[in-house]
């Protein structure tokens, strides 16, 4: 599975921005994503996470209630809707895979993107 982030970009606090995860490879249905994101010299940072079916999903506390995490099978695709941003949402985010179920550690995941360059301005 081969992973492509997008929708990026610069936006004010209080804002929105909608996330993308293209895959290719006819086996995506079948694999749980996960969004992470880092900031410089910090570690990755779990986000949310959505399985195969799209039945189940999962926040980080810090983004519950404003992130929502979905996917579209038919389009290989897997959305991160953010509202309501804020100045340490400012990070790179990554979009990753793993066969079926949700897991929130980064080292669990087979298949990773390129990120995208989240910047929210104050």
């Amino acid at each position: 599975v081969q992973l492509q982030a997008s929708g990026g970009g610069l936006v004010q606090a209080g804002g929105s921005l909608r996330l993308s995860c293209a895959a290719s490879g006819r086996t995506f249905s079948t694999f749980a994503v996960g969004w992470f994101r880092q900031v410089p010299g910090k570690e990755r940072e779990y986000v949310a996470a959505i399985s195969w079916s799209g039945s189940s999903t999962d926040y980080a506390d810090s983004v519950k209630g404003r992130f929502t995490i979905s996917r579209d099978n038919g389009k290989n695709t897997v959305y991160l809707q953010m509202k309501s941003l804020k100045p340490e949402d400012t990070a790179v985010y990554y979009c990753a895979a793993r066969p079926y179920s949700i897991v929130v550690v980064s080292a669990m995941y087979d298949y990773w993107g390129q990120g995208t360059l989240v910047t929210v301005s104050s």
